[in-house]
């Protein structure tokens, strides 16, 4: 197969890539790097069965030759990401999407849309299930990356009832793993790069808000079977294992041992750093698992084991 992925240099997208040519694909990526990197790829490159475009899906999306699948992973995803570049996280989702789906369409491909478990907002539903409609403000500051991709969801879903194009949406659940960037603003980013720093790990608020954790390679294969399958409603993935942010800081904390030394700390953010954050998040993943025969395998101890490693080596390097 000959596969696009746009937003490709980015921690998941360049996951997928990896998983693709190792299984033989030939893949397309395209990233303008305002949030993706080249390190991530820079593996990949020289690769037969690797090309690079740099481009902004939001202005521009032409591929030449065949292409058997198209997957949409562009946009900024990180607090950080889209709070610094709002403009640019809505048009993504807007322009970028149809320009992707314009693709689709001509070249006859697949399409994939990465979702994300915040079209739910904060939500009133738990675990959230995908007939779901979320709480979302939909004029706060994270409605930026919130409704672009609400919006890129209904776009999609009218080129399948318009177009027939075979879409798929994946709504991604918080997922960690190597390649997240030392600045993303995430929980995880924030408290292995704390702890590898024997640094204070800094809860916000009392702790009590939950999360559950995806390892990214379980993401990806979750990722790769709904876009070989023939399901066009959204699919939740990601892992159903709650726990609360206190809770995680401890797992991180015992994680990094014996090296590491931090304590946990409780801290009280400005109130527009986590405006509308959803204080419950939990995916219930009946469809994955009936559909997509699909279930996370990688416990959270090996995978922070993993993911701390990781970062050892890049605080190492710069």
């Amino acid at each position: 197969m000959r596969i696009l992925i746009t937003g490709g240099a980015g921690f998941i997208g360049s996951h997928v890539s990896e998983r693709l040519i190792g299984e033989g694909h030939d893949v397309v990526v395209m990233d303008n790097f305002i949030t993706g990197s080249p390190a991530n790829i820079a593996h990949l490159q020289g690769n037969s069965h690797f090309t690079f475009i740099k481009a902004d899906i939001s202005e521009w999306c032409e591929v030449e030759g065949t292409l058997d699948a198209v997957m949409n992973l562009a946009s900024p995803a990180s607090p950080v990401g889209y709070l610094d570049n709002p403009i640019a996280t809505m048009k993504v989702g807007s322009h970028g999407t149809y320009n992707a789906l314009e693709v689709a369409r001509k070249k006859r491909a697949r399409f994939l849309q990465a979702s994300t478990s915040e079209v739910y907002g904060d939500p009133l539903e738990h675990p959230q299930t995908e007939t779901y409609w979320g709480n979302v403000n939909c004029i706060g500051v994270r409605s930026v990356y919130d409704e672009a991709k609400r919006y890129a969801e209904a776009l999609t879903m009218a080129y399948w009832r318009t177009h027939g194009v075979r879409t798929r949406i994946i709504r991604i659940f918080n997922t960690y793993g190597p390649r997240m960037a030392l600045n993303d603003g995430r929980v995880v980013p924030n408290f292995v790069a704390q702890a590898v720093r024997n640094e204070p790990i800094t809860v916000y608020g009392d702790g009590a808000a939950t999360r559950a954790f995806c390892y990214v390679t379980d993401l990806v294969d979750g990722m790769l079977r709904l876009l070989w399958s023939d399901e066009h409603m959204p699919v939740n993935v990601g892992n159903p294992n709650e726990m609360t942010v206190f809770e995680f800081a401890q797992a991180v904390r015992a994680a990094g041992q014996p090296e590491c030394k931090s304590e946990i700390i409780f801290f009280q953010p400005k109130a527009e750093r986590v405006s509308d954050d959803p204080q419950r998040r939990k995916p219930d993943i009946t469809r994955a698992r009936n559909i997509l025969g699909w279930e996370p395998k990688v416990s959270l101890e090996e995978g922070l084991r993993k993911t701390i490693a990781y970062f050892r080596s890049v605080m190492r390097e710069g």
